[in-house]
């Protein structure tokens, strides 16, 4: 039996997840087991015949996910404008895999990129449009930004010390002064209202297109309730020019929440050392 390691994604493949179906969920046993063409990190996933998708958390981090999206995906989708993904089924460990798993619908499309989609500025309203329906969801009741959402929605202190060594590392590549006054403005403009639901993590990756329009958002891992500032860095990572200033408008949000947003995307780009995205929120003003 494959020896499964909390660090790492060996072991994981269609194999698994046959074995997996057969045990668990007998009825779609006889379905075809095909890995997806383009995977995340967070989980491995695989077609499931035409209409449903195996996706296995890769580590015990990510595990969280499974049983939030399974209780929450239900409630949002009512009040979304595009396509989330729809819980079918929960699995439980076994076959010497250690943790749930998650059986979803399959979603038709492509990942977004510039050239895949055909008008911009309607993508970036599209985005817009779903962001503030995603926060206009009842929150009451929902997941309060933390671990589960490796603090997407908290204080974006809880990486103040991170960002601060990256700083350090990469301070003769960026202007560190500029970037230092940015972080620090960020730090500043704190969340005080109520929370409200965010995605956290509104990337290209996580967006289908079908014939050149946003169709789906996906992958609501790290989502809750809590400061939405997250949900604007799209407008550092993807947009550019008057799409960007089209998203900017269309999403109706606050200079504290901007402040944040660059916080953000900063922070990332940092750690990842993506001097161009530094470029881009350091030019923005």
């Amino acid at each position: 039996m494959t020896e499964f390691h909390q660090d790492g994604r060996a072991g994981i493949d269609a194999e698994l997840v046959r074995r997996l179906i057969a045990d668990q969920f007998p009825q779609w046993a006889d379905l075809p087991v095909t890995p997806v063409k383009v995977d995340g990190w967070d989980n491995r996933t695989y077609r499931l015949g035409s209409d449903l998708t195996a996706r296995l958390p890769t580590h015990a981090s990510y595990v969280a996910a499974v049983d939030k999206e399974h209780r929450w995906l239900p409630v949002l989708a009512p009040h979304l404008p595009l396509e989330i993904p729809e819980a079918v089924a929960k699995g439980a460990p076994g076959e010497g895999y250690p943790h749930p798993w998650a059986i979803r619908r399959w979603i038709a499309g492509r990942t977004a990129t510039v050239d895949s989609v055909e008008d911009l500025d309607e993508f970036a309203r599209t985005i817009a449009g779903f962001i503030l329906a995603l926060q206009s969801v009842d929150a009451s009741d929902g997941p309060v930004a933390g671990t589960h959402s490796f603090f997407r929605g908290a204080s974006l202190t809880t990486y103040h010390d991170e960002t601060v060594e990256a700083l350090a590392v990469l301070k003769d590549r960026i202007d560190a002064e500029r970037a230092q006054d940015v972080w620090d403005a960020a730090l500043a403009a704190s969340w005080d209202r109520p929370p409200v639901w965010f995605h956290g993590d509104i990337a290209s990756g996580n967006l289908l297109v079908r014939d050149g329009r946003l169709a789906a958002v996906i992958d609501f891992g790290t989502s809750g309730v809590g400061d939405p500032a997250c949900d604007l860095v799209i407008a550092y990572t993807f947009f550019s020019g008057s799409s960007r200033s089209t998203f900017r408008d269309a999403v109706q949000q606050d200079d504290a929440m901007w402040a944040r947003a660059r916080g953000w995307a900063l922070w990332k780009a940092l750690i990842t050392e993506d001097v161009q995205v530094i470029e881009t929120v350091l030019e923005d003003r």
